[in-house]
């Protein structure tokens, strides 16, 4: 597939953004070569999550499995069927998975050999809605979570989620009310909720941090991706401050390069900001994208789920900060 690539100019205004403090200089972002398809035949594909080795894990979320794509080889294998429908995943320091397994609202931990624990199911005893999306912080281990309400067909008629069924979308953004951001300390069982009223008539979405710690990014999802995307410090006890807007545009999953660059998926495909909310690129997929992520042996290979029913990548001249 040929890569089209659009360049555009303007300032998205945004306040406290961050910056890498490499000694190399700037680099002018590109991609190297065309867009790749890895795999096709899935129903919704999501979640991509790098590991040490620069594998990637990814999702079939309505087929419920867990597949692995291999860096030195290409190769596509499942890895777990029966996932809690597992949405948004991260690799933690120690190489587990934490997957957003939305089918009752659990955050898990899956280990190397696909057993898994549940992490957390609630916030002060209610159900959460679906757990969408997880980024742990590297310096800390801290995860946020962000827990919009997508009324999905599989949930039991009585379960107290499930609102304005079946929905038009307008209906479907008023069963979208309660969604929050949430952080999980390191060792704790107890979600403590991040956001509050900035998200709680939204659908609070892709959520990625710097790696010094310091940032969290966060966007809302909207049919036409213009949801928006947020920045917030972090604090030195894992909640937020200092709420910023960053570019108007918002999506689901997204994922950062080394210089600060924020990659968001949407119908658009992967949009690219650079750390000033300047919109310097899209990557057309030829179908959307749900999710990015950097990895590859030498960190520079763009994988993204989208289309929906394939698994694609693209190289760039850039490399990630995904991996621990």
């Amino acid at each position: 597939m040929k890569k089209r690539l659009f360049f555009l100019l303007g300032v998205m205004g945004s306040l406290g953004y961050y910056s890498c403090d490499s000694d190399d200089p700037k680099i002018t972002l590109s991609t190297v070569g065309n867009l790749e398809t890895h795999e096709t035949g899935f129903s919704f594909t999501e979640g991509p999550a790098v590991d040490k080795d620069g594998n990637v894990f990814f999702t079939d979320q309505p087929n419920d499995k867990i597949y692995k794509w291999d860096a030195s080889t290409g190769d596509v294998t499942p890895f777990l069927e029966g996932t809690g429908r597992s949405n948004g995943m991260a690799f933690d320091k120690d190489g587990n998975l934490i997957a957003c397994a939305d089918m009752y609202g659990e955050l898990w931990k899956i280990a190397p050999n696909g057993t898994h624990q549940v992490l957390v199911d609630n916030y002060k005893g209610k159900r959460l809605n679906g757990p969408n999306d997880v980024w742990i912080n590297p310096i800390t281990g801290g995860m946020y979570i962000t827990d919009p309400l997508f009324p999905r067909g599989y949930w039991e008629d009585d379960d107290p989620r499930k609102q304005n069924w079946p929905p038009t979308h307008s209906e479907q953004a008023d069963a979208g009310k309660g969604g929050h951001v949430y952080y999980l300390a390191p060792g704790s069982s107890t979600l403590v909720r991040v956001t509050d009223g900035w998200d709680a008539d939204s659908w609070p979405n892709g959520v990625v941090g710097t790696p010094d710690g310091k940032k969290l990014y966060v966007n809302k999802w909207a049919g036409d991706n213009m949801g928006g995307t947020w920045v917030f410090d972090i604090k030195d006890d894992g909640t937020l401050s200092n709420m910023n807007k960053f570019v108007d545009m918002g999506g689901d999953g997204m994922s950062m390069d080394e210089q600060g660059n924020i990659y968001i998926s949407n119908s658009l495909g992967v949009v690219v900001f650079d750390p000033m909310g300047n919109k310097i690129m899209t990557i057309d997929t030829g179908g959307g994208a749900t999710n990015n992520v950097f990895a590859g042996k030498d960190e520079k290979t763009l994988f993204i789920t989208g289309p929906v029913d394939r698994v694609t990548s693209i190289e760039m001249n850039v490399r990630g900060v995904e991996k621990f």
